[in-house]
């Protein structure tokens, strides 16, 4: 028996479309925090003089932009994952169809690209810290940057499936990303550049070419959102069920892709 689910759904390319739109903007806007608060020349510093300050204030100001995004009509129709690693664990808990996977990957790091493009306006001040490319930090090689990845994108799995799967909890879902990262920013950005995005270092590496240590910005968010999603599979959380592979809009899905993945199973073992 063919499933007629597979075959018969519309292209989604608002979703794509948004997905994309919504990396861009995440990387434009968070990056210029990046580069205002820690490029050479720029006024924040001797405003705001403790590096610690400004690592709090930049996480915050990251994590917000990630919040409008979600909160925004492109998060209506995407989800504003806007992270490769968060598509690939909305798939790994079974909520999203790999090809869709593939379609938001290809997306995200298209619309990272296209997001740092603005970046070049900065001039000398974003090419100082090489418009918020990451890299391992100064006294820290390649492998405690890779620990710091692996951490810090575990905590970034763990908090966002535990507010999405408590009804109460997850209509705040996009208040966690302003707070959680300025905690991270500030404890761990001086190890790795707490990055917890391959999309996120892929943008600023492709217009800086500053790519020293780049897999680690793939292999850290990959093994820490595995860590993530076997947590929720293999321990008593599992009990709580992720309902939608969404960060908020939750009932919106104009194309039927966010809940197909156990109805397609069940029918599946129906045949």
């Amino acid at each position: 028996m063919t499933d007629q689910t597979t075959t018969d759904k519309p292209f989604p390319w608002l979703v794509y479309g948004a997905e994309l739109l919504g990396t861009a903007l995440l990387l434009a806007f968070g990056l210029s925090a990046v580069i205002l608060d820690f490029g050479q020349g720029s006024p924040v510093a001797k405003i705001i003089p403790d590096a610690g300050l400004r690592r709090l204030l930049t996480g915050f100001l990251f994590g917000t932009t990630g919040a409008m995004i979600a909160l925004s009509p492109l998060g209506k129709e995407s989800g504003a994952h806007i992270n490769p690693v968060v598509s690939l664990s909305f798939y790994l808990m079974g909520k999203l169809p790999l090809r869709n996977v593939i379609g938001y990957v290809l997306a995200q790091l298209t619309g990272a690209v296209l997001g740092c493009l603005p970046l070049l306006a900065w001039g000398a001040i974003g090419r100082s810290i090489d418009f918020g490319a990451t890299s391992p930090g100064a006294g820290y090689g390649p492998v405690w940057a890779l620990a710091g990845e692996i951490v810090t994108t575990f905590a970034l799995i763990v908090g966002l499936f535990f507010f999405i799967r408590h009804h109460r909890l997850r209509r705040f879902t996009p208040a966690l990303f302003p707070f959680l990262y300025a905690i991270m920013v500030y404890l761990e950005a001086p190890i790795s550049g707490t990055s917890t995005n391959p999309a996120r270092s892929f943008g600023p590496a492709v217009i800086s070419g500053q790519w020293y240590a780049w897999w680690v910005y793939w292999l850290g968010p990959l093994v820490g959102a595995l860590l993530g999603v076997l947590l929720f599979r293999f321990t008593p959380l599992r009990k709580i069920e992720i309902e939608v592979a969404k960060i908020y809009h939750f009932e919106h899905d104009r194309y039927g892709i966010f809940r197909r993945v156990e109805s397609v199973l069940e029918n599946r073992r129906s045949d």
